[in-house]
């Protein structure tokens, strides 16, 4: 896995290197900014790029911005987006540039090392990784007479590990369940949501973000 990282933190930035390098990582550059972001991706053709959302020179969204260049320059490629806070419009809007290869941490998560390869590598594999906190304040955020309040707890639940990424044999081992309740509660929820089911986990989680920033917009 050749991996570039963007943050302008000297010590995270390298904090981060070092880390992916221990773990057998091929970290192929690091950058400060932007530019020399977007300079590392089309010189070194990464599989994944780690980012930081707030960049110079304003700290506000050039990381996303640049995040969504590098993926139009090179197809394909595997965004993992880091942030000190929550940050819910810049979550949905990468999310909205495409399924799959996407995911959105907090910061804190590189701390617990476990947790964050495992989000990389699933970004990596093709997959979606929300952090259960950004989760968590989405759900909590939305209006109580939306569609979300005709779930069950055990559907607000299974939404919520399903916005995470997870599968539903994964979602079965959290809640210790079988995954044909799995399966029963995932139903009911799209139909509540008035979505269409898909086997395809990035596909569902898209789908639950785009409709909690919709209900937020209202």
């Amino acid at each position: 896995m050749r991996i570039v990282i963007a943050e302008d933190d000297a010590l995270l930035r390298e904090g981060l290197a070092l880390l992916l390098r221990a773990e057998g990582l091929q970290v192929v550059a690091t950058a400060g900014d932007p530019a020399e972001f977007l300079t590392a991706v089309d010189e070194h053709k990464p599989d994944v790029a780690i980012v930081d959302v707030r960049m110079p020179p304003t700290h506000t969204d050039e990381g996303i911005v640049a995040a969504g260049e590098a993926r139009r320059r090179l197809p394909g490629l595997a965004v993992l987006v880091l942030s000190a806070y929550v940050e819910q419009a810049f979550a949905t809007e990468l999310l909205a540039e495409g399924a799959g290869k996407l995911g959105y941490l907090l910061k804190e998560r590189v701390g617990r090392v476990e947790e964050f390869l495992t989000a990389l590598h699933r970004v990596a594999g093709g997959g979606t990784a929300i952090d259960p906190e950004v989760v968590g304040q989405l759900l909590a955020r939305s209006r109580p007479d939306t569609a979300l309040s005709r779930l069950t707890p055990r559907e607000s639940e299974v939404l919520s590990l399903m916005a995470e990424g997870l599968g539903n044999t994964a979602i079965a081992e959290r809640l210790v369940v079988t995954e044909g309740a799995v399966h029963k509660n995932i139903r009911s929820i799209f139909a509540k949501l008035d979505l269409i089911p898909t086997d395809r986990v990035d596909r569902r989680v898209i789908a639950v973000l785009r409709y909690l920033e919709d209900t937020q917009r209202r």
